[in-house]
């Protein structure tokens, strides 16, 4: 009996950890960086595996820029007339990403202010699905290992200045979701507009004031 219990025992706690893992991947596109910091912090506590928290949350992001190219390529027209905000910035991205596909492709996971956009417009300019595949998914791997190791080193730190973290560990975990939320919203909402200059790396030139018309067939001859 003492061994089926064991045996119970560590299923579940198999099974929680997996839950984890996937809790991690299916949300890192909404909360951003806060999964991957959080996943490293729960990793350092010996809740999780460093390197399996970051797959998880890589594969997720990753995923999530690929059904976005997706429906960039066949529905862009549509991305653009359902929510008109987005017209003109996505006609504006489409000159980059079209001039640098590869480097666009790549900035997918760190494109901050234009991270959902950015995939929408690689799949609209056309970009072989190979190579976008290749390039957001270093990207994603590169993020997402970036900041499990940020995470882990928090956890470090929060051992250094606190001691006895799982005392705290709950408090912390809300804490730093707290924090990469208006970090990463202050940083977006700064940034917003810049990426195309971001990716093509030089002083990017306003055409002026090009009508919608014109953006608008943009977006159609990349859906051709």
């Amino acid at each position: 009996m003492v061994v089926a219990f064991a045996a119970s025992h560590s299923l579940l706690s198999r099974l929680s950890q997996l839950w984890a893992y996937v809790t991690l991947g299916a949300t890192s596109i909404i909360t951003e960086e806060a999964a991957p910091v959080v996943g490293g912090f729960a990793a350092h506590q010996g809740h999780l595996h460093a390197v399996r928290a970051a797959m998880a949350c890589a594969l997720g992001s990753w995923a999530a820029d690929v059904v976005l190219y997706s429906l960039g390529r066949w529905r862009a027209l549509h991305v653009a007339a359902r929510w008109p905000r987005l017209h003109r910035p996505m006609a504006r991205l489409l000159g980059a990403v079209q001039r640098h596909p590869w480097r666009a492709s790549v900035a997918v996971r760190f494109a901050y202010g234009a991270r959902l956009l950015l995939p929408i417009t690689c799949g609209a300019a056309r970009i072989p699905f190979v190579g976008y595949a290749i390039g957001s998914g270093v990207s994603a791997w590169v993020w997402s290992g970036l900041f499990t190791a940020l995470g882990w080193m928090f956890g470090q730190t929060a051992v250094v200045v606190i001691g006895h973290v799982r005392r705290h560990e709950d408090m912390i975990a809300v804490g730093i979701v707290m924090t990469m939320a208006i970090l990463v919203w202050i940083v977006a909402r700064r940034n917003e507009g810049h990426v195309p200059e971001e990716i093509d790396l030089e002083t990017f030139r306003h055409s002026g004031d090009a009508s919608r018309g014109e953006g608008r067939d943009r977006l159609k001859g990349s859906e051709r």
